[in-house]
């Protein structure tokens, strides 16, 4: 095998491996901030009082046009405070993914803390 070879293989496997690395880098920080976001267990039933941990601060997150934003390392998580529709946002691309879900109204109260914001909630 020659020189060029070698240094081709060595730098074809560099790439490989900075490739893998940097998924598994976006991953695991995609992991991260949707748990730092709603830090509760549990209360998965109604009345959805059985939950532990603490309840999303709404003071945290930054103010929208539409409503609120959680600005992660990586993924940025939006709450349409008029149809409160979660949304992630990964390198500007918005993926929609659910609206507020019953135990979210009870446990988070996001539909409060759009009001307090000066937004009107339709969910």
């Amino acid at each position: 095998m020659t020189v060029r070879h070698r240094i081709m293989n060595l730098a074809r496997n560099a790439f490989a491996l900075s490739g893998v690395l940097l998924v598994a880098l976006l991953a695991i920080g995609t992991f991260l901030d949707v748990q730092a976001f709603d830090r509760t267990r549990g209360g998965y039933a109604p009345p959805y009082d059985d939950y532990s941990g603490t309840p999303i601060d709404w003071t945290e997150l930054d103010i929208t046009r539409t409503g609120m934003a959680y600005r992660g390392h990586v993924v940025n998580i939006l709450v349409n405070c008029t149809s409160g529709m979660i949304t992630f946002e990964i390198f500007r691309l918005q993926i929609p993914f659910r609206e507020v879900s019953p135990r979210a109204l009870a446990v988070h109260e996001p539909r409060k803390a759009c009001l307090e914001r000066g937004f009107t909630p339709a969910f």
